[in-house]
């Protein structure tokens, strides 16, 4: 299966553990001397909703060797604890 960046920002962000959605997907840090994905950066907002003006969302990192499955509608992550 072929994917494109800009369409997995749409994906829904799982966490296997808690089941947990884990914020969109803002970046990916790419390894550009090795070639290869290192991690997604989540957008993670403390107070669960959008942020504002006088709130600013954290970002959280995830890294690629812990994502499970990149579906159709959800990316799944094992995890047990957040990064951050």
């Amino acid at each position: 299966m072929l994917t494109k960046i800009s369409e997995l920002r749409d994906l829904e962000v799982i966490s296997m553990w808690d089941g947990r959605r884990l914020g969109p997907i803002l970046d990916i840090e790419i390894d550009l001397d090795e070639g290869v994905v290192r991690a997604l950066v989540l957008s993670e907002d403390a107070a669960g909703g959008l942020p504002g003006f006088f709130r600013r969302s954290k970002e959280l990192i995830v890294s690629w060797d812990r994502i499970y499955r990149i579906g159709t509608d959800t990316i799944l992550i094992q995890s047990q604890q957040k990064e951050g």
